[in-house]
């Protein structure tokens, strides 16, 4: 890795088939390398590994609410798990090739100034020739709550002038950069300039082509797919955000309709897994 100065907490994982780094702050994958491959996420030069601030790169858990907080701009944008200290509950070796990590964070009286629910948030994450991430929200309130949330993926790509995403014709999406939900993807997505869209109805796997290889990405308890790159422009508002044209942001989330309304007691799993092929 190219990030110098590791500075939080965090678990290292290596087994045959894989390596990862996940910080305890935010539960947060900053690395993922399968063996006799490139890394498959990317982490800025520039990011910051400081207490209460957000990674730049890897996979920030973006929960309980995607964006910023709809009743209160002030609170912190894309919630606040991404912050959090969580805990390390367990590392288990499945085989020679797997290994699962689960990290939990539990409502305080500090989550409950900022939301007032009773929860408990698992992390469980499977190290092996693929990465397996998945978010599990359960209800310990008394009443119902609602949350939009995100896995929100960074990939490592070689240039994304040159690189495409299939999987996603004739797939509505929401455009934030027009602020038009009347939108249909016809054809494969390139990119020529700042993207930033959620797309719905997402039920297969998409692709990320490169030159020699693709990513594949492959969501579970979501119909909805976030996608974005910053463009050239706007990266240069970003101090910790380093060259874009290596990065492309694909997010596993609830968002905009796609909102779980989770009952006393029940649970909701959102879940990322991503491959190279």
């Amino acid at each position: 890795m190219n990030n110098p100065k590791v500075t939080l907490e965090y678990l290292h994982i290596s087994n045959q088939a894989a390596e990862a780094k996940i910080a305890l702050q935010g539960a947060h994958i900053f690395h993922f390398q399968a063996k006799g491959k490139k890394p498959l996420l990317w982490l800025s030069e520039t990011a910051l590994f400081k207490k209460g601030k957000a990674i730049r790169g890897g996979i920030p858990v973006c929960w309980p609410w995607f964006g910023p907080n709809r009743q209160d701009s002030t609170l912190p944008n894309h919630g606040f798990a991404r912050t959090s200290l969580w805990e390390h509950i367990a590392t288990e070796s499945l085989s020679e090739t797997e290994t699962k990590v689960t990290l939990r964070l539990t409502s305080s009286s500090e989550t409950l100034r900022l939301w007032p629910f009773k929860f408990e948030l698992t992390l469980e994450v499977t190290v092996g020739s693929e990465l397996h991430v998945c978010l599990i929200t359960k209800n310990l309130d008394s009443e119902a709550f609602t949350i939009t949330n995100a896995l929100h993926t960074y990939l490592a790509i070689d240039d994304i002038k040159t690189v495409y995403v299939d999987g996603l014709e004739q797939k509505r999406y929401y455009d934030k950069t027009l602020d038009s939900f009347d939108n249909v993807q016809e054809e494969r997505l390139e990119f020529r300039q700042e993207i930033d869209r959620i797309y719905q109805g997402i039920a297969s796997p998409v692709h990320v082509h490169e030159k020699e290889s693709r990513i594949r990405i492959k969501t579970e308890g979501s119909q909805t797919l976030v996608i974005w790159n910053p463009g050239e422009v706007l990266a240069e508002t970003f101090s910790d955000l380093s060259d874009y044209s290596k990065m492309l942001c694909i997010e596993s989330a609830n968002a905009l309709d796609d909102e779980p309304h989770i009952l006393p007691g029940e649970t909701h799993r959102l879940a990322s897994i991503l491959s190279q092929e």
